[in-house]
């Protein structure tokens, strides 16, 4: 029987095109060989589409060396529509070759134009069936704003915030100070549609606001600022369920901080010190079950689909969700492997499960 090619889709162009391209080294690593043809699709951060070498090696995570995708000179050629899923790449040379039929799409894609609704919908266009979120619940979740207007109409906690635009910043500073201010301090600024803590500040006093506003504005022409909510900072992984189940909620984990004020990128990715993720967390079973079930709330109130991490902070007061995200950093090393890892799935197994939902119900 011949195998299901799934097209495994990475890079870029968002500001996470390096962690998007060394989530593609893990995962090529890992993926089921036996069980799936693999076609690795690079896209380049000038959105071109490339055929890339099936290397893990190429796309290790190197804090000297941040991976990426680089124009090849080839051109992946989509299916055109229809009953059409043959996926073909025209060489440096002008020739055009088939690469065969294209089952799935696992697009394992962070930030902007892939993590937005933007590339979900794209494939929806074509028919080709793909891993993840949708179209809905990956733009709720990628724009914050939005995900905290959604969750709270849901009656699931989040943390109090105002979101500035970039035309307000300019016309009106004082009022956004003013705003900010009754927030209280130490808060944190964000961008409203990034991940991966780009362009993210703490914020202890005021006179550190408006430089901290110029970081994530960079990132974005729309910013929240955020109360920081003091509590343990508890994640869960989320999947979705089989055959019309109910989703699936794992161990929760948690980000332990040392000697760093939150968990950046480098705390993320690069291995920096004072920040360890710890899988299972140390809970007790009433609290893993209420971070569980609002994890699964969560997920629900934003139509969610094949995946998505639930970040939470847990206080004395009790839980907040702080974010939702559809497409959560999948290296070996990252919260969401680890948290199914500690509930009994290997890395491989976790990759099957995800190209597996997809191809389930595309079938439905």
């Amino acid at each position: 029987m011949d195998r299901p090619a799934v097209a495994v889709l990475f890079g870029g162009r968002s500001s996470e095109h390096s962690i998007s391209s060394a989530t593609a080294g893990g995962v090529l690593q890992a993926i089921d060989r036996d069980r799936y043809r693999v076609i690795p699709v690079g896209i380049t951060r000038d959105g071109v589409f490339v055929l890339e070498d099936d290397d893990p090696a190429k796309f290790a995570l190197d804090a000297a060396r941040l991976p990426e995708v680089v124009d090849n000179g080839t051109r992946v050629l989509w299916p055109e529509g229809g009953a059409d899923r043959a996926l073909r790449v025209r060489r440096a040379d002008g020739t055009v070759d088939e690469l065969g039929r294209v089952d799935v799409v696992l697009p394992i894609l962070h930030g902007v134009h892939g993590e937005d609704g933007t590339v979900q919908g794209f494939f929806d266009t074509l028919g080709i069936p793909y891993a993840g979120g949708g179209v809905l619940d990956s733009a709720l979740c990628m724009d914050k704003h939005f995900m905290k207007i959604v969750l709270a109409a849901a009656g699931v906690p989040v943390s109090p915030s105002v979101t500035v635009t970039r035309s307000r910043w300019e016309s009106d500073l004082s009022g956004v100070r003013r705003d900010a201010a009754a927030l209280g301090v130490p808060s944190f600024v964000k961008p409203s549609r990034a991940g991966s803590s780009v362009g993210v500040s703490k914020v202890h006093d005021a006179s550190e606001l408006d430089a901290a506003l110029e970081v994530a504005f960079a990132e974005d022409d729309k910013v929240l600022i955020e109360t920081a909510i003091v509590g343990r900072e508890i994640e869960v992984a989320i999947l979705e369920g089989r055959a019309g189940a109910a989703p699936r909620a794992s161990l929760p984990g948690e980000i332990v901080l040392t000697t760093r004020e939150f968990y950046d990128f480098e705390g993320k990715y690069l291995g920096g010190d004072g920040a360890d993720v710890v899988c299972p967390a140390d809970l007790t079973a009433t609290e893993v079950a209420a971070i569980q079930e609002l994890g699964i709330r969560a997920f629900q109130a934003v139509d969610g689909r094949g995946l998505a991490r639930v970040d939470f902070f847990l206080t004395e007061q009790g839980l907040y969700v702080n974010e939702l995200n559809t497409m959560p950093g999948f290296t070996p090393i990252s919260m969401f492997p680890k948290c199914w890892i500690a509930s009994g799935m290997t890395y491989p197994e976790l990759i099957t499960e995800l190209v597996d939902i997809a191809r389930e119900r595309s079938a439905a």
